[in-house]
């Protein structure tokens, strides 16, 4: 898999960090969330997934460039489904 950048609220490149894969996925860069009472919330976590914890304004931001500029698509659509383990 591959990734381009998409953007940061954070200086000097730390997170959390949007990228963008060349199967037509999102992927985040962020601070695992550790509390125990959020993760209670969280619903059907499977093996190998955590949560992170992205500021909203990095989404809207992400979403208003991607809409007012057409897909940010770096990499040609894969076609097929993404899996964690490829």
């Amino acid at each position: 898999m591959r990734m381009r950048f998409l953007g940061s609220t954070s200086e000097a490149g730390a997170c959390p960090t949007l990228y963008e894969t060349d199967r037509g996925t999102i992927v985040v860069q962020g601070l695992q969330v550790t509390d125990a009472e959020a993760l209670a919330d969280l619903r059907d976590v499977l093996d190998g997934e955590t949560a992170v914890e992205v500021p909203r304004e990095l989404i809207t931001e992400i979403a208003r460039r991607v809409l007012l500029d057409g897909p940010a698509t770096a990499f040609p659509t894969s076609g097929g489904t993404p899996s964690a383990t490829s």
